[in-house]
């Protein structure tokens, strides 16, 4: 005997239910072991730092270990793709910056992992960005620096931490912005970059506050301006690109928290939670600004909306100058 409608609508949703069961009991247990965090950097650097000071207090609020996983190499990519490859279950998690989220799914042809593999779970910071200079490069100041670089292109060349890093674009979009050309000298890391600006080899490079600002405070370069919208309290002295003229050059290395897509909803939304709280413990916070960052927590859905802005601005700036990391 066929089932009447009713009756079929009550058999459709007790399978809907019994087939989202395990879903919903794992997301009631969780977390029920330690926690991996993928950080697609290696050990030592801004991403690093961060994952490793904010780790110990999400996983005292959770209950649970988290252990931090450096993946290194390939601009992010290698990292991020193993995070992509684990199961949706709440205990893989990932720092998700600008080049693996953004960046790379347009500087490479191929690329083993789509940012769409992943659900965001929150903003957590961003690293502010300087152009710096070696002391003996003969630029004394941000707007003795536009002139020379306009006047004389291809003449110098920067340093950068490598090829589709958030330091590389930056400096590709105060290029355009300024209809300059300077030469693009990548190095595997920030570290090798800031060694030879501070040798001479390299006149200059766009530096994140984590890296530049204990070079900058022992004078071993010097800061000519920030991209960022007003001035940094680091940096008083130092102006901002828009106060030399060129307009919307505001650049940052941000740091966002990602799990793989498909984990459950009430998990990420407590991760979500348990994060930005988190985030707002005053000798954690106090440690992250000491180390250059801006902590600037927000939920997934504000993250979201974040990425594809991101996601659209410098996708076309990629295209438009013929960018690639092939």
């Amino acid at each position: 005997m066929s089932l009447t409608l009713p009756s079929r609508r009550r058999a459709l949703q007790a399978l809907s239910l019994t087939l989202g069961a395990p879903l919903l009991a794992r997301a009631d247990s969780w977390p029920s072991k330690p926690l991996r965090w993928v950080v697609a950097y290696p050990a030592g650097g801004g991403s690093d730092f961060l994952a490793r000071q904010l780790a110990p207090q999400l996983g005292k609020q959770l209950g649970q270990t988290i252990v931090i996983d450096n993946r290194p190499g390939a601009g992010g990519a290698i990292g991020t793709d193993a995070a992509a490859k684990s199961p949706a279950d709440g205990y893989t998690l990932l720092s998700g910056d600008n080049g693996a989220m953004v960046f790379n799914s347009a500087m490479y042809k191929k690329l083993a992992y789509s940012p769409s593999d992943f659900a965001p779970v929150g903003f957590m910071a961003r690293f502010p960005l300087i152009l710096c200079v070696n002391p003996g490069s003969g630029f004394a100041s941000a707007k003795q620096w536009l002139d020379e670089v306009r006047k004389q292109p291809g003449k110098f060349s920067y340093a950068s931490p490598g090829i589709g890093s958030p330091h590389h674009l930056a400096m590709e979009l105060i290029k355009q912005r300024s209809q300059s050309f300077i030469v693009h000298v990548p190095y595997r890391g920030t570290a090798y970059a800031i060694q030879d600006v501070i040798g001479g080899i390299v006149p200059m490079a766009i530096l994140d506050t984590a890296a530049g600002l204990p070079q900058i405070r022992a004078g071993k370069i010097r800061a000519l301006a920030v991209l960022s919208k007003k001035r940094l309290a680091t940096l008083p002295d130092v102006p901002t690109f828009e106060e030399l003229g060129l307009k919307d050059v505001e650049v940052a290395a941000w740091q966002g928290l990602f799990v793989p897509k498909g984990t459950p909803e009430a998990i990420v939304n407590r991760l979500s939670s348990e994060m930005q709280k988190a985030l707002a413990v005053p000798e954690l916070r106090a440690r992250l600004e000491d180390f250059g960052l801006e902590v600037a927590p927000g939920d997934a859905a504000s993250l979201g909306r974040f990425l594809q802005a991101e996601t659209a601005q410098w996708h076309a700036l990629i295209k438009e100058r013929k960018l690639s990391a092939e």
